[in-house]
């Protein structure tokens, strides 16, 4: 009896590994998606002639129909909401790579943190209206991340959990 406990102790724990494995590079790869989406995002602000992805107008009005200066600001929302986008993927990246794959709860706890508030405040915004924009082109891209961030939380959670 007790080899078998011992057997299947010790399948249990290849298993959790694995699981911590998987999750953790879903968590990184997902905050890598994030840095490549703030990365689009910055283009588009210098080179694209919309406002964002998805987004080539507002209301039939190009961004060169807008005031320079109206224009101008919205450039630097773009670049600043670009910058959080990037510097939270670039966190979770990291958190998740060198903290999580080595049982790191506070690495875990932080990543997860960072990407739910920076997700739970943006993302309901495109849910209320007030402008029209492309839904797969404009937040497919997050969604895809965000999807693949949570499957890593979920999987990476049961994995740092002990027998």
């Amino acid at each position: 009896m007790g080899v078998t406990k011992g057997v299947a102790d010790r399948v249990g724990q290849v298993e959790r590994n694995a699981e911590l494995r998987t999750g953790s590079v879903l968590m990184a790869l997902a905050g890598v998606g994030f840095v490549g989406y703030g990365i689009v995002f910055l283009a588009m602000n210098f080179a694209g002639s919309g406002f964002e992805l998805g987004v080539a107008s507002l209301d039939g009005a190009a961004r060169a129909d807008l005031d320079p200066t109206v224009a101008f600001y919205i450039g630097h929302l773009h670049v600043a909401t670009a910058a959080f986008i990037i510097s939270t993927g670039i966190a979770v990246a990291a958190l998740s790579w060198y903290g999580v794959r080595r049982r790191q709860r506070w690495a875990w706890a932080t990543a997860t943190v960072a990407a739910v508030v920076g997700l739970a405040i943006a993302l309901p915004m495109h849910w209320v209206g007030g402008f029209e924009h492309d839904w797969v082109t404009h937040l497919g891209p997050i969604y895809l991340a965000a999807g693949a961030f949570v499957i890593g939380v979920v999987l990476s959670h049961r994995g740092m959990q002990t027998p």
